[in-house]
């Protein structure tokens, strides 16, 4: 049996983001389980638990190994390779580029790390100064010390090789959509009416940041608007992330709802009119992929790997380059009111994110760490 330490300090995290959404559901997957050979034995790694309050990690029933530093000292001490990950496992996973260092001394377990986009290189404006002296800085370690470089789409596995990775450490492996539980009509209703939405609505849900591009999103909705059966109402769903939102003074109907729980938010997903999301940069990109469970017309940019068929169709998404305003509202017109765009949309959208399961994810990953406790990653 293959003994794993998978390094989850996002999930201790006030905004778990999609990262989280990555660990969470890849433990979720792990509990599915496949039949298998030899299924791994998977601990998990954090900071030191909260004082008050339950520890989030609890919940996925896995033993729980914590430093004694709390989150931010326990990153720098990564950082500056003064703490190892705890010895005895053979392999160290860690699902973001916040990674402990190799052990100094004695048996050296196999390092993986996930890296999720490199998107503040081409678009430093959609990151802090300081995040991306980190990001860098963070990425240089894991090109050094990672065994296995885990990655979401074909599109960062091309960054991380022109960013100098070894081709062989770079995997990519597949990611899920199908964590999201039953749909809470009732709470969602309740949200829409409290906000002033009565009837159909288009949607977008993201981590409300720059790199969301957001302000194009309201500007094109802005023009789509008038070409709309009615004015129906863009409701922008999720958490502040750092910098502007992008929304600033919100224009005639937009509505924005903040964070909500998964289950408002299926629920939300299932009564959308349409789907909209169009970041500069994405590793994968999750909200697409949600909504398509659903078979709703979805909208995504071109920078959205997630939704991307490759030469071979059919697009499940009407697919616009996140730049142009214009493109993104003729693209919110025609997946709305054009019959024909939305049943083709609908279907090639649902058989798209169906298979995209994290019980499938899981078993690519249980694979591959158990080819880096034999040796044959590297």
């Amino acid at each position: 049996m293959t003994a794993v330490l998978l390094v989850v300090e996002q999930l201790r995290r006030r905004v778990p983001g999609g990262i989280g959404r990555y660990a969470a559901g890849l433990l979720e997957g792990l509990a599915a389980g496949d039949p298998a050979p030899v299924e791994p034995e998977v601990s998990l790694y954090a900071s030191r638990p909260p004082r008050h309050g339950t520890d989030p990690l609890e919940r996925f029933g896995r033993p729980v190994l914590t430093s004694r530093l709390p989150a931010v000292a326990l990153t720098r001490a990564w950082d500056r390779r003064l703490v190892a990950a705890p010895r005895g496992f053979d392999v160290v996973h860690a699902v973001s580029l916040a990674a402990p260092p190799p052990v100094r001394f004695g048996r050296r377990p196999a390092l993986a790390v996930t890296v999720h986009d490199l998107a503040w290189r081409p678009h430093p404006e959609a990151a802090t100064a300081r995040g991306r002296r980190w990001h860098e800085a963070a990425l240089a370690r894991a090109l050094e010390a990672a065994d296995a470089l885990v990655v979401p789409s074909a599109v960062v596995a091309a960054d991380l090789r022109a960013a100098g990775a070894r081709p062989e450490a770079v995997h990519v492996l597949p990611w899920g959509a199908d964590h999201l539980p039953a749909p809470d009509r009732p709470a969602a209703s309740a949200l829409l009416r409290r906000l002033g939405v009565d009837g159909r609505y288009l949607l977008t849900a993201s981590t409300l940041e720059p790199r969301k591009n957001l302000a194009r999103l309201v500007a094109a909705y802005a023009r789509a608007r008038p070409d709309l059966p009615e004015p129906w109402p863009l409701v922008v769903v999720g958490p502040a992330g750092w910098g502007a939102s992008g929304l600033g003074a919100i224009p005639e109907g937009v509505v924005a709802a903040g964070p909500v729980d998964d289950a408002v938010l299926a629920a939300l997903y299932a009564g959308a009119r349409t789907f909209a999301y169009v970041p500069l940069a994405e590793g994968y990109g999750f909200p697409p992929v949600e909504a398509m469970r659903w078979g709703i017309p979805v909208v995504a940019s071109t920078a959205v790997p997630s939704v991307d068929p490759g030469p071979a169709g059919p697009a499940p998404a009407v697919r616009v380059d996140p730049a142009s305003e214009e493109a993104i509202a003729d693209a919110l017109v025609a997946a709305s009111v054009d019959g024909a765009v939305r049943a083709r949309l609908g279907e090639a959208g649902t058989a798209w994110a169906l298979p995209r399961t994290w019980r499938r994810a899981a078993r690519a990953h249980a694979d591959l760490w158990a080819a880096l406790a034999k040796g044959r990653a590297r």
